[in-house]
């Protein structure tokens, strides 16, 4: 879907610095993409606006918080109808251990989750007492994030070319 936003070299200035840190200062983000403030703050209240910039938000150290365990579970459904995936998309977006969910295709399973826990005990009741009881789910195979390689969430916005 392309965006009916104009984005000049200001505002990807804007949005590569705010994606960096999103705590700036409109004074600190004005310096560093050469802006005054006034213009700098019209400009992230526009993309604000557009939908652009959709929020901003704190990422919390999982290992701090004592988050030790995140799957990735593939989850298949019995039933390809829209009620089906409604009821399940309304249930799963209630329980907040579950950080992601997709709906895929290409793979063995309807759904793609990112589900983060304190430990094995706490998967254990989060699969069997929560998802796998989940009208229609009819399989669920996991997997264990070792180490994460690439933790970002930065779009990117080089194709934007402004």
């Amino acid at each position: 879907m392309k965006t009916s936003v104009s984005i000049d070299r200001f505002d990807l200035k804007i949005l590569r610095e705010l994606q960096n840190n999103g705590d700036l200062s409109n004074q600190d983000l004005a310096d560093r993409v050469g802006l005054t403030a006034a213009p700098c703050s019209r400009r992230v209240r526009q993309l604000e606006e557009s939908g652009v910039i959709r929020d901003r938000v704190v990422r919390l150290n999982e290992r701090a918080i004592d988050l030790n365990l995140f799957a990735i579970l593939h989850i298949s459904m019995d039933k390809h109808i829209p009620e089906r995936f409604e009821e399940f998309e309304s249930t799963i977006s209630t329980l907040p251990e579950v950080m992601e969910c997709y709906l895929i295709t290409g793979h063995d399973a309807d759904y793609q989750l990112k589900v983060a826990v304190p430990d094995m005990d706490r998967y254990h009741d989060i699969l069997l007492g929560k998802i796998t009881r989940i009208r229609g789910v009819t399989g669920v195979k996991s997997a264990f994030i070792m180490r994460k390689v690439v933790d970002s969430t930065s779009m990117p916005l080089d194709y934007l070319g402004a």
